[in-house]
């Protein structure tokens, strides 16, 4: 247990966070602690916890991406467009149509910084107001209401009617956010090139004296998070049935505050799918207590701000400062 705590002392500091959190907002509302609001939260949580593992593997090659969210935004207008052109399509062709548009934009930030040598984030804040001039400019402004019915239509998994008469339920966003959270963790875990991804963005330049190829290791990252964003988009256009071009604009921020409140270093080289999905599920968790007690929405970003504060510096401590019994191992022997 103490090796398990030891090693994985980002995620239990989230989870001791969350645990307090909960329970504060348990005695200070009366309807956040049900099965109903719980399963909101996850239906809520899952556009935000796709980006999220996206971001999480350009985090561990050692770069940062400011961009993805409008890439988001952009699939999403070009995915509308090109299933009317297909005549509706479906599931499938809208998932394909979403997951190669957003690859292509993500590609297209790994060759500016592969082939030009330009800092991710100065490269990624480039094409983020490239991406939304032309979306704007484009569109301007004009949100898309007419979509195919089986974008718009709920699909629920799962329901329950409850004692009370509300009903609980998993919708299809949950369903699709388990399948990238799954092929994010058997990418970064159980593969060579995740592998490769943390020795590259730990150290780039003793991962190329080792023979590992930066260039790929850098269009398999942006190219992840592409794929990421891409189904995110779609997956959201689905959650709000339209399309809207600014909806996921400042996005971005709050995914990237808790993709690092989850453990992942900005540095590279570090970074855990279970800590990505303890951020998301932190910050989700603390905005639904705040709007349940009516706290106004002004002062969320600053109680969501001081509360990652608390926990990075958590997370930052060793965790033998926080439980002392951890780092008694082997005194009384």
């Amino acid at each position: 247990m103490r090796s398990l705590i030891r090693t994985h002392a980002t995620e239990f500091s989230l989870l001791a966070v969350i645990v307090i959190i909960s329970a504060v907002l348990s005695f200070a509302t009366a309807n956040f602690f049900s099965l109903g609001n719980a399963f909101d939260l996850l239906n809520i949580s899952a556009v935000n916890i796709i980006f999220a593992v996206g971001l999480l593997v350009v985090l561990i090659a050692g770069g940062i991406d400011i961009s993805f969210a409008v890439a988001a935004s952009v699939v999403q207008y070009g995915t509308a467009i090109a299933l009317g052109w297909i005549g509706g399509g479906g599931w499938i062709s809208g998932l394909l149509i979403a997951g190669s548009l957003g690859v292509l934009l993500g590609c297209f930030n790994a060759f500016l910084i592969h082939r030009f040598r330009i800092i991710s984030i100065v490269a990624t804040i480039s094409t983020f107001n490239i991406y939304f001039g032309l979306l704007m400019f484009f569109t301007r402004g004009v949100s898309i209401y007419d979509l195919p019915d089986w974008l718009t239509d709920r699909v629920i998994l799962f329901e329950r009617e409850m004692p009370d008469g509300t009903w609980i339920e998993i919708t299809l966003p949950v369903l699709v956010m388990i399948v990238c959270v799954i092929a994010t963790w058997t990418l970064i875990t159980r593969t060579t090139t995740g592998r490769q991804l943390y020795a590259f963005g730990d150290n780039p330049e003793g991962a190329r004296r080792f023979g590992i190829n930066i260039g790929a290791m850098q269009f398999i990252a942006f190219g992840w998070l592409g794929l990421m964003a891409g189904i995110g988009g779609l997956i959201q256009a689905h959650y709000a049935q339209e399309v809207v071009p600014n909806a996921l604009y400042g996005r971005e921020l709050d995914v990237l505050a808790a993709v690092v409140l989850g453990g992942a270093r900005l540095g590279g080289g570090k970074g855990t799918v279970l800590g990505c999905v303890l951020g998301v599920l932190l910050i989700s968790i603390t905005q639904n207590g705040l709007n349940l007690m009516g706290v106004s929405p002004f002062a969320f970003k600053m109680i969501i701000g001081a509360i990652i504060l608390i926990a990075i510096t958590l997370s930052n401590t060793r965790i033998e400062r926080l439980l002392p019994f951890v780092g008694q191992k082997g005194t009384g022997r």
